[in-house]
C-alpha cells in the first residue's frame, strides 16, 4: 500500500487482516514482539523512504506527493516527515539540491 497511488479507501490495518485473514491485534502483537517496532513505525518509516524518493525524484510537488501517499493533507504529510527525519520536505528538497552537481560541472 505505501507503492499505490492515489487514495486507497481502506486502513492498513484492515487491508492486513483481509490479506493475512488474523485479526489486526494478533497480528500487530506477533509484529511488535518478532520486529521490536509497531506495524504502525515500520509502515510510516517506509512511507517517509518513499517520500524522500518522490522528494529526490522531484516529478511531483509536496501537495501531489501528499495525495499520493494517501495524505489528509499536505500539513500532516510535513508533520509525519519532520518527526521522522528532523527535516521538513522543503529542507530535505533544498539539501538534496545542494548535493547534486550539473553533470558539466563533474570531471
Amino acid at each position: 500500500m505505501v507503492h499505490t497511488d492515489g487514495l486507497i479507501n481502506m486502513t492498513f490495518s484492515d487491508y492486513l487482516s483481509g490479506k493475512l485473514n488474523h485479526d489486526y491485534t494478533y497480528l500487530a502483537n506477533l509484529f511488535s514482539e518478532i520486529q521490536g517496532t509497531t506495524i504502525e513505525q515500520f509502515i510510516i518509516s517506509h512511507k517517509i523512504e518513499r517520500i524522500k524518493e518522490l522528494i529526490i525524484y522531484d516529478e511531483l510537488n509536496i501537495t501531489e506527493i501528499a495525495w499520493k501517499m494517501n495524505y489528509k493533507s499536505v500539513a500532516h504529510l510535513s508533520n509525519q516527515f519532520k518527526k521522522v527525519t528532523g527535516l521538513s520536505p522543503s529542507h530535505f528538497k533544498q539539501l538534496k539540491d545542494k548535493r547534486r552537481s550539473p553533470i558539466e560541472d563533474i570531471g
